[in-house]
């Protein structure tokens, strides 16, 4: 499987079958994880995991405790696409790691007007 990631007018094709997304909070400034399988049906959200909790970033149901971070397995169905922004509130843009047999990871949207567009290559992104 491939990811593909749009930015900048220029389209890039990783080569991945899952994919980490991390960001900080704009208004709690604390980290959120997010593990994606990218797969034919697009991508889907296999886990979820915030280091710790407050306005806009209750733990989703089911959530436990595991090392200091409040980890979930989010009921999301597989995503045609995903779209970022930066909300020019937070320190950085998302981070997007990949750790397909070498690690290999992205830093995106760091400006507030860039969007970025992720989907699963095998499909067409709208």
């Amino acid at each position: 499987m491939s990811l593909c990631v749009a930015a900048a007018g220029k389209t890039i094709l990783l080569v991945a079958t899952s994919f980490n997304l991390s960001w900080t909070h704009s208004v709690e400034k604390v980290t959120w994880q997010e593990d994606w399988q990218v797969n034919a049906a697009g991508l889907s959200l296999l886990t979820a995991r915030v280091k710790g909790s407050g306005a806009g970033m209750e733990p989703g149901e089911g959530a436990i405790l595991r090392q200091g971070w409040w980890e979930w397995q989010p009921k999301l169905a597989p995503q045609q696409e995903l779209v970022l922004a930066a909300s020019g509130a937070t320190s950085s843009g998302w981070r997007l790691c990949i750790e397909d047999g070498f690690a290999y990871c992205l830093d995106l949207a760091q400006e507030p007007t860039e969007a970025i567009k992720l989907w699963s290559c095998s499909a067409l992104p709208s």
